[in-house]
């Protein structure tokens, strides 16, 4: 199993880099951020220096949208970076929550993510793609690669996902929902005429490794409350209780009272204060080492290539340091 490391780039960002650094010397492969313009700072200008001072680590956006950027900015963008450190970008891509919904968008279509799934990826790696209509390309790359994982919760963005991406992400490490989703795309890439064991499937969640289960909660509380976002779009499109989308996923949003962006992602999350103690366990790795090994490895029975720890809370470089001393090691053997 891989591990990755998600992060804000809140500023300064030679913290987001120096983090990066520690986690790739703890046995990380993958560097991840979000990508909100407004909530925080550039990430494709900190890919360039988390690149430089690493050696080998894989780096993206978790998740970036066909929106905000045009889709052959994006792609120029990943084909410059791997251009000068050598096809080590991932493109992590959604419809768009924070990034669009603060700037007063509403999230992206799936006809429209999975264009630019296709798009993105052929431009980056130097092959002609229609955008907006017109067809180009970018006559300066070579030999690029460009992976897209795209991130999904409902049925018809799962299986767009094993219709059209090279990865899932999937961002919450609950074992039904897990085994639920991952099955759900993997059937939709062979449906496709596509090998489903080619998908790389990535669980994005919280993890806090000590023993004081009610202080990890509470700094974990806050990633209720943004899936908790997502859920409540498929809720609004599907209906409560649709046989489409699994009650484990849907029924603890019913006492939400709406979401204030000014704290997403952050530990103390005012707007988090209806998720239940047991879905921040379900969702999150909290406990000892040994629980997070316990947890990763039923993750790894169910298919899952890579946990990535989203890392916003009051031990950032502990977790890190205890995931490279207790944990990673013990998916390794």
């Amino acid at each position: 199993m891989d591990f990755g490391l998600v992060l804000q780039t809140d500023p300064p960002a030679s913290a987001v880099v120096d983090l990066m650094r520690r986690a790739e010397r703890n046995g990380f492969r993958y560097g991840w951020t979000f990508d909100s313009a407004v909530l925080w700072q550039e990430p494709f200008a900190i890919y360039s220096q988390i690149l430089e001072h690493t050696r080998t680590m894989h780096i993206g956006p978790m998740v970036t949208n066909p929106r905000t950027r045009t889709w052959e900015v994006t792609a120029s963008t990943f084909a410059t970076l791997n251009d000068m450190f050598g096809n080590r970008t991932v493109c992590g891509i959604g419809r768009g929550d924070s990034a669009m919904r603060v700037a007063g968008r509403r999230p992206d279509s799936l006809s429209r993510l999975g264009e630019a799934i296709d798009a993105i990826r052929d431009l980056a790696e130097g092959r002609e793609a229609v955008v907006d209509g017109s067809p180009i390309r970018i006559p300066w790359v070579r030999d690029g690669r460009l992976p897209v994982w795209m991130a999904a919760y409902g049925p018809k963005a799962l299986a767009l996902a094993g219709q059209k991406a090279d990865g899932f992400i999937l961002q919450l490490a609950d074992l039904y929902l897990t085994r639920w989703m991952v099955r759900a795309v993997r059937e939709a890439a062979a449906d496709a005429g596509r090998d489903p064991e080619a998908i790389t499937i990535c669980v994005a969640a919280p993890a806090y490794v000590g023993d004081d289960l009610r202080h990890a909660r509470d700094q974990c509380r806050w990633f209720g409350g943004m899936v908790g976002n997502h859920v409540a779009d498929l809720v609004s499109r599907y209906g409560e209780g649709s046989s489409m989308v699994p009650g484990e996923l849907t029924a603890y949003i019913k006492a939400r009272q709406g979401y204030d962006y000014s704290h997403h992602g952050r530990a103390g999350n005012p707007s988090a204060d209806f998720v239940p103690d047991e879905i921040v366990d379900r969702f999150c790795l909290l406990g000892p080492p040994q629980a997070h090994v316990e947890k990763l490895l039923a993750l790894r029975d169910l298919g899952v290539d890579q946990f990535a720890v989203y890392n916003m809370h009051d031990a950032r470089e502990a977790t890190i340091d205890a995931y490279g001393s207790d944990v990673i090691p013990a998916l390794d053997r």
